[in-house]
């Protein structure tokens, strides 16, 4: 069944989203599966790098373009524990992802605010995958910042 696929590579941007949260970043995770394999896995390193750009889905996409060797990425999964900003959006539009699978939803930031002709129109996207799991996560860790 392709939900327990999708529910397997939640759970490993899952882990990496725990990463995030023991290194007092926003805890998002995401992985990028080519072929069945993981090629990439992030989590968010904004302050870590002090780069307001390095969001876990950045950092997953040059990661898989690097083990591609190739830039678009059209045969690709992104599994991401949060739905990906506006500008993350506009990166997997010009990686020509395949697929976005995302746990919680982001009302303030996230494209769909926008619509989904942010994205390549060749990508399909599933949302809701452990979303609570995602959620659980981002209220520890900005309960920690009250």
């Amino acid at each position: 069944m392709i939900w327990d696929e999708d529910a397997y590579y939640m759970g490993l941007a899952l882990r990496q989203a725990e990463q995030g949260l023991e290194d007092d970043e926003i805890p998002v995770g995401a992985v990028i599966v080519a072929n069945g394999q993981v090629i990439a896995k992030a989590y968010n390193q904004t302050e870590k790098l002090t780069d307001v750009t390095a969001h876990a889905e950045m950092l997953a996409i040059t990661s898989a373009a690097q083990t591609l060797g190739a830039k678009y990425l059209k045969d690709c999964t992104l599994y991401v524990t949060l739905e990906p900003c506006v500008m993350c959006a506009g990166a997997l539009y010009w990686s020509q992802i395949g697929r976005i699978v995302y746990g919680a939803s982001e009302d303030k930031r996230g494209f769909e605010k926008h619509g989904r002709t942010l994205l390549h129109p060749k990508t399909k996207v599933l949302s809701g995958i452990l979303a609570n799991e995602s959620e659980q996560l981002l209220k520890e860790f900005f309960s920690r910042l009250r």
